[in-house]
């Protein structure tokens, strides 16, 4: 049953990743998304934030949480690895720039294929990384299909009213992936109780979501963006790395795969009430112009 579920997960991540880039590039023009990238100060708070900032973050509160090896190692590998498929769906759960969430998920992609191989083998002993490793899933599953989609739309405009229908198929995926994920993950949740994992996870969310909106834009819609972008890591990278350069201490993919499911739990819920905030305004903005 457990092989089951997890084929069932793999498959349906594998969708609504795919899907949801399709969306993205069938809905918005490539002048839509480097736009806000124009912005300096945008794109420099941004790296800092995902780059410096996350991965002092993973290492200061599993010194404060006093985790064990293992469990320091897996929210450290998160810490390094930014740039995930997730952020533009949060973007449009919280009512933020989507094009800025698409640009910026794109930039923190790239700079963490470049990042991790240099940054990782300086924090941890012994590991080496293959950048064409982490990049490969990112360039085929994420980038190609966006770029795909931006030159169908280019080319056929009427190709945007497939969008919504991409974006059914990516929120079913989603649902049914993270579903069957927690299923298969629930006895090693369970373990990971009492090492402080999970409430080192809820610490590290929190902690990323005030800064990156307190320090991400001049817009409420940016800040939203910077928030969520800083604070949701490029699981895929990290697993792939736990899955790999620690082969032999297989705890470490536990504590990745249980801090990347809490992580993204937290993140939807905050992004669907950064939205439900957001309504009341949208409504009233509304009403006084009629």
């Amino acid at each position: 049953m457990s092989d089951v579920l997890t084929a069932i997960a793999q498959v349906s991540i594998l969708v609504f990743v795919v899907s949801s880039m399709i969306a993205l590039g069938l809905s918005l023009t490539v002048q839509q998304i480097l736009t806000p990238l124009k912005n300096a100060r945008l794109v420099i708070t941004g790296l800092v934030l995902s780059f410096i900032v996350a991965p002092a973050a993973s290492w200061g509160i599993a010194q404060l949480f006093g985790l064990g090896d293992d469990q320091t190692l897996g929210l450290l590998l998160l810490g390094v690895a930014a740039g995930a498929p997730f952020l533009p769906k949060l973007a449009h759960m919280a009512k933020g720039d989507v094009p800025y969430s698409v640009g910026l998920m794109v930039l923190l992609m790239v700079v963490t294929v470049i990042y991790i191989p240099l940054v990782l083998p300086l924090l941890v002993d012994g590991v080496e990384v293959s950048a064409w490793d982490i990049a490969k899933p990112l360039v085929l599953l994420m980038l190609l299909p966006l770029i795909l989609a931006l030159i169908v739309r280019g080319r056929y405009p009427e190709s945007a009213n497939l969008a919504p229908r991409m974006n059914q198929i990516s929120s079913t995926g989603l649902a049914i992936g993270l579903g069957a994920g927690i299923l298969v993950a629930l006895p090693s949740i369970w373990d990971q109780i009492g090492t402080g994992l999970l409430l080192a996870t809820i610490v590290f969310v929190v902690l990323l979501l005030i800064i990156g909106y307190f320090t991400g834009g001049s817009t409420r819609e940016h800040k939203v963006v910077t928030s969520l972008g800083t604070t949701q890591r490029n699981l895929s990278a990290a697993l792939l790395i736990a899955g790999t350069s620690f082969i032999d201490t297989p705890t470490v993919l536990v504590a990745v795969m249980v801090a990347s499911l809490l992580l993204t739990a937290a993140l939807l819920l905050t992004a669907g009430e950064m939205g439900k905030r957001a309504k009341p305004s949208a409504d009233a903005a509304t009403s006084d112009a009629n």
